[in-house]
């Protein structure tokens, strides 16, 4: 009988611990935005106060699936929302696995045709698991208490399209919270594309934006820099890359602007923390 209180008592004591856990985790009111590191490619994680979960990109690997457990809480297995920017395997890779491991609500792409093994299998998963399939169009909004995400690119329904450069068909999102941030999410993004959305959108002025293409001279023109005019810029690249991302001229255009730059390949992991009293920068080598 003694023995059988003492097990008792242990399961109490580790409930109440985990339940402290959950408690303590779902008091943080803050809207938590994640750049990943994770080698030369896109990864991001957006959770909510109300601890929603989206997911933009998952890289050229693996990496992003552990990086999502790690700072995920245990007992917290939903994405609300994932967003394929465009079919590259350094953007869509990751996403496969966290489709089979995660239950994924919605997804929402550009639809155009690509023939990779990773794609056709990331579209299978999606079918066999039933899961909401949106195609990006202009116009949509999504909303998660405060937050909202508004879609300005593709312009039109891409479903079914073959297109010569798949960075042009990169889903675009205008990010806001409450009166606090913006941030213009840009995937692999190129000057074509860019010059379309500036035609499109008269209004990009953002406080931060996620750098086009790993930060290539093929995106971040000047002009588009100057219309958007962000305080912070992310660029998302990885350590010793072979392309030479990101590009020596683009960092010029940056330093000119005036803009404090943020590298994964530099700083780790980067993490942008939004309050009701403002917003702060946290990174991790």
């Amino acid at each position: 009988m003694k023995k059988v209180i003492k097990i008792l008592t242990g399961l109490l004591v580790v409930i109440t611990i985990l339940l402290s856990v959950v408690w303590f985790s779902e008091k943080d009111d803050n809207l938590e935005i994640y750049f990943f590191d994770i080698g030369q490619g896109d990864g991001m994680l957006i959770r909510t106060p109300d601890k929603q979960n989206i997911v933009i990109d998952g890289g050229p690997d693996n990496t992003f699936l552990s990086k999502l457990g790690q700072t995920l809480p245990f007992y917290d297995r939903t994405i609300d929302l994932m967003v394929l920017s465009h079919p590259h395997d350094d953007h869509l890779f990751g996403l496969v696995e966290v489709l089979r491991r995660y239950d994924v609500q919605q997804v929402l792409s550009s639809g155009v045709i690509h023939t990779t093994d990773a794609y056709l299998e990331f579209l299978e998963l999606v079918k066999e698991k039933q899961v909401s399939l949106k195609i990006a169009q202009a116009g949509q909004t999504f909303i998660f208490g405060d937050l909202k995400l508004e879609v300005l690119y593709p312009l039109q329904n891409m479903s079914g399209e073959k297109v010569e450069n798949l960075n042009n068909s990169s889903v675009v999102l205008r990010l806001s919270y409450q009166d606090q941030l913006t941030a213009l999410l840009t995937g692999d993004l190129e000057i074509e594309g860019e010059n379309e959305l500036m035609a499109y959108h008269s209004d990009l002025k953002v406080d931060l934006l996620k750098a086009g293409h790993h930060g290539s001279d093929t995106s971040s023109q000047v002009e588009f820099l100057a219309r958007t005019d962000p305080e912070y810029v992310v660029i998302q690249s990885g350590e010793g890359n072979k392309f030479g991302h990101p590009s020596g001229r683009v960092l010029k255009r940056l330093e000119r602007l005036g803009s404090k730059v943020l590298r994964n390949d530099l700083l780790g992991d980067i993490l942008f923390l939004v309050g009701n009293q403002g917003w702060e920068v946290k990174t991790s080598p």
